[in-house]
């Protein structure tokens, strides 16, 4: 006889914030008009379509189906094996912190750029949005390279295998230069480095504290 299929994976926390935020996708663009999906995207606080509740919504909004696959699978591949080494209530919290801390390195990278920029310019930069799960997902890829630093991570380009502490040292190199530069356009750069920032520093702390 055939042998018998393997068993499905479990349904951790982890596996059903992706399937929630995959959900949220699909809701905010086939059920909100734009201006709901606008009003969740978080905007700088000297914006008029600045709302407080934007700190936390940013997190769960996408710009596009690729935008939340790429963060959803960040999520699955370093969230999970966290999740199981924290539990799922340290999880969240270091989740969301790091959400916060990348969306405080981003606005204060938006205000010194700002400030020297001509009024017609300004007034259009002010009201650009930012949303996506970035940030905390480059926390969590911080997360794991102290975590667990010698596991191996094998790479897409080139397919070659990386142990985490470098994959997230080389990583993060890459997310510096690309902000500094503006190479890349478009992309919160400074979110992503603020939210490993964030994710090392709940670490240590963590680890000071004897919490680990």
């Amino acid at each position: 006889p055939p042998p018998p299929p393997p068993p499905p994976p479990p349904h951790t926390p982890t596996s059903r914030c992706s399937s929630a935020a995959s959900d949220v996708y699909k809701r905010q663009h086939q059920i909100l008009p734009p201006a709901y999906g606008n009003a969740l995207a978080l905007y700088y606080p000297g914006s008029e379509l600045f709302r407080p509740w934007q700190l936390v919504t940013y997190m769960f909004m996408h710009g596009d189906f690729n935008h939340l696959l790429f963060n959803m699978f960040g999520l699955y591949m370093f969230g999970t094996a966290l999740e199981a080494f924290w539990g799922p209530k340290k999880f969240l919290i270091y989740y969301l912190l790091c959400g916060f801390g990348a969306l405080v390195l981003h606005m204060v990278v938006m205000y010194f750029e700002l400030a020297n920029l001509p009024p017609y310019i300004y007034s259009r930069a002010v009201n650009v949005g930012m949303v996506g799960a970035s940030g905390s997902i480059f926390g969590l890829l911080a997360g794991f390279g102290m975590m667990f630093p010698n596991q191996k991570i094998m790479l897409l380009i080139p397919p070659i295998p990386m142990k985490a502490k470098y994959f997230v040292l080389a990583y993060a190199g890459i997310e510096l230069f690309l902000g500094v530069s503006n190479f890349q356009s478009g992309v919160a750069h400074f979110a992503h480095i603020g939210g490993a920032i964030c994710g090392a520093l709940i670490i240590f702390y963590w680890r000071k504290t004897r919490r680990l």
